[in-house]
């Protein structure tokens, strides 16, 4: 079994807080990860009508019936319990009694911050980080194969291929999570809708124009996208607009959790096909950001991560700011490292009123200390975060 990285932080706040919650994708592996936390708790899927039905009749009986170190998961199904978990929590004053999951990041994050500030520390579990699975000793050495295959657990752990798994994915997803959070009534149109975002991984959200294409207003793609975003779909990386004198974009651009389900809407069935797509680039992008995001959140880091670009179409593909100092990355696909490489990273530099230590990530497999930056692999990103 592969190990989870964010096992360590969530100890360590288990032993501090009441109640953790752990919210991230379907099959993300969040039960497993609970299960592997505290393994002698008491487990409790709230998908069980039997459970909800206790839940929402009695919550007083089932809180002080379940007690004392429980796992609730999918807890999103009964929103009415998070009043009732404060009030318990704050009588009985115990550490790490509740473990709360849940896919669905809207439903889950809006009842917490209701009914749960300050009582509960929250994670965000992601699928399989690179540096997981190198650690497992199961990194192979081709950047292809992982943004084909993704990341998915049940990928890893049932060596499934990608026909076998994400077809069934997104029939669930969209049956499932998206009518359970707005009224699509064209499920269709709605995964055509999916695939559209796919085709613009790494590109400038431009709703209008996405609307155009499908036949539908602002407002729907608005509302679309909110619901990819809240369920772990896709997310939106903000342009960086600080301290600058020239005009810049402001924009945000549109990235998958999960490059291995953006590779599939995308058509991309083998690693050969990466060779003439035209998303190669965008996908290697977003698959290098999603490693370092991931690297941040499992150890429990929120560091601002952002892109640059000003309105000549110069850009960075991503600035990191931490506590020390802001890392400027660019990231290329290529194997081999061209002098194109650092153009834009010379140019943040004269443009930022700001030092940012500046790398570039590329798809080879050298380590090189240039004088423009520090050039590394995509299987070395622990040296950023």
């Amino acid at each position: 079994m592969i190990a989870r990285e964010l096992l360590t932080q969530a100890d360590v706040l288990l032993g501090k807080y009441p109640l953790i919650a752990v919210t991230g994708p379907r099959q993300s592996g969040k039960t497993t990860f609970c299960k592997m936390l505290r393994p002698e708790y008491k487990y409790l899927s709230m998908e069980l009508p039997e459970n909800q039905r206790f839940a929402r009749e009695d919550p007083h009986n089932f809180l002080q019936t379940y007690r004392g170190g429980v796992i609730l998961d999918e807890v999103q199904n009964v929103p009415e319990l998070f009043s009732y978990l404060q009030f318990y929590t704050d009588e009985r004053q115990e550490v790490g009694e509740y473990i709360l999951s849940g896919s669905q990041n809207f439903l889950l994050l809006e009842k917490i911050t209701q009914s749960l500030a300050g009582r509960i520390a929250i994670f965000h579990l992601l699928p399989f980080s690179v540096r997981e699975l190198k650690t497992a000793g199961m990194l192979g050495p081709a950047w292809e194969e992982y943004v084909l295959k993704g990341f998915y657990p049940r990928i890893y752990d049932r060596e499934l291929e990608q026909s076998e798994f994400f077809p069934d994915y997104i029939l669930t997803y969209a049956e499932r999570d998206v009518r359970q959070s707005v009224n699509v009534e064209n499920l269709a149109l709605f995964q055509q809708f999916l695939g559209l975002c796919a085709g613009r991984t790494g590109q400038l959200v431009n709703m209008s124009q996405m609307g155009n294409e499908l036949g539908i207003d602002y407002r729907t793609v608005r509302s679309w996208l909110s619901i990819l975003q809240a369920s772990f779909i896709v997310y939106l990386l903000a342009p960086y607009h600080h301290n600058f004198e020239k005009r810049i974009v402001k924009t945000p651009k549109l990235y998958f959790y999960d490059t291995g389900l953006a590779s599939w809407l995308l058509g991309i069935r083998k690693m050969s096909d990466f060779a003439v797509h035209f998303a190669r680039g965008a996908l290697f992008e977003n698959f290098v950001i999603n490693e370092l995001l991931k690297n941040a959140w499992n150890q429990n880091k929120k560091p601002g991560m952002y892109f640059w670009r000003d309105s000549s179409g110069n850009e960075i593909d991503l600035l990191l700011e931490n506590d020390l100092h802001p890392e400027a990355i660019e990231i290329k696909a290529g194997k081999t490292i061209q002098p194109s490489f650092f153009k834009n990273l010379v140019r943040f530099q004269k443009a930022s009123y700001q030092f940012a230590r500046p790398w570039l990530v590329y798809g080879g497999d050298q380590y090189q200390q240039r004088q423009q930056a520090t050039v590394l692999t995509w299987r070395d990103l622990e040296m950023i975060v």
